[in-house]
């Protein structure tokens, strides 16, 4: 599907659904911007765009496939992003319960054409304010994508402060709770920081400035709105990394509980095997029904063995308790 806004800035209005056989007059005004939106398209429609603006075959073919991680490539008259956003399904069974969707974009000086597979919550929110008005578009392709990639950002937040919650739970649940339901808690509270650090730190890279230049161009007015983006990544990513650091420390102290219970089971275990070994030698002699042996004849005798066997149980456990063995 193709949805197409133009902003005229002649007359200060954003156009919907427009013409693209016109598009050498759509881009005739500088101070004009196009804007492409694709998103569960076929291939043919993506080449029909990538004709009309003569995009790279390379850069065509990254988005018809998969690519693992953000990156931006330069051509002579435009850039090539590709960022990922993020979904978090915390109830999923047959799925990861966070995966990620691939965002490409290309921005020329006066236009930009966004590709993503699904419909993105972060794009359908621009697109709505860019239809009521066109403040967003009025400053430039560089600001429309800001305003894109900083909603992507901002709904990682919200998962950031659901793994916070879940984390806590942990740390509470390791010392009542243990087996299957805690390992595979850890396990995807790893699984999910790894994935969001993976997709927030390229594009960090890619926003981050080096003595005040950015990889890509970007007019004066915008710079500090893409400051406040990289004050959010890397909010983001130092929680990650908080957060990484606890859920390792809590499998060290659940992994500890876990061998210190261990540790008491086989320690009472062992003390009862200790104990019922001389009651078994002494059981097992008598009960070869041997007239010789001591007390044989007698029908008292049954009792003082008893009570001598409980005398040397009762011993024993006095023994392994002044040792602090109990």
């Amino acid at each position: 599907m193709i949805k197409t806004y133009y902003f005229s800035h002649e007359q200060q209005t954003v156009w919907h659904d427009v013409d693209l056989s016109q598009l050498d007059q759509l881009l005739a005004s500088r101070e004009s911007l196009l804007w492409i939106d694709l998103y569960d398209c076929a291939a043919s429609e993506l080449h029909y765009i990538g004709d009309l603006f003569q995009f790279h075959p390379l850069a065509l073919e990254d988005c018809l496939q998969e690519s693992p991680r953000a990156k931006l490539d330069r051509y002579d008259d435009y850039y090539f992003f590709v960022f990922h956003g993020l979904r978090y399904f915390e109830e999923a069974e047959e799925e990861d319960e966070i995966t990620s969707i691939e965002l490409d974009v290309f921005m020329g000086p006066n236009y930009i054409v966004t590709i993503h597979p699904v419909a993105l919550t972060a794009v359908g929110k621009v697109a709505r304010v860019c239809l009521k008005e066109g403040n967003y578009m009025d400053m430039g392709p560089e600001h429309l994508l800001y305003r894109i990639v900083d909603n992507m950002v901002d709904e990682c937040f919200p998962i950031i402060e659901r793994l916070g919650e879940r984390i806590d739970d942990l740390e509470d649940n390791i010392f009542i709770h243990r087996g299957q339901e805690i390992t595979e808690e850890i396990l995807a509270l790893k699984t999910t920081i790894i994935l969001l650090r993976k997709v927030m730190i390229p594009q960090r890279r890619i926003f981050g400035s080096i003595n005040g230049y950015y990889s890509f161009l970007v007019n004066e007015e915008n710079r500090p709105y893409y400051l406040d983006l990289v004050d959010h990544m890397d909010s983001i990513l130092d929680t990650a990394s908080t957060y990484r650091d606890l859920i390792n420390s809590s499998t060290e102290t659940y992994y500890s509980i876990i061998n210190g219970r261990t540790s008491e089971i086989i320690t009472v275990l062992t003390i009862i095997s200790i104990v019922m070994m001389p009651l078994t030698v002494i059981t097992s002699f008598y009960g070869m029904n041997l007239n010789y042996l001591p007390g044989a004849g007698s029908d008292s005798f049954v009792w003082v063995l008893t009570l001598g066997m409980i005398t040397l149980v009762g011993g024993m456990l006095m023994f392994f308790r002044y040792r602090r063995w109990i």
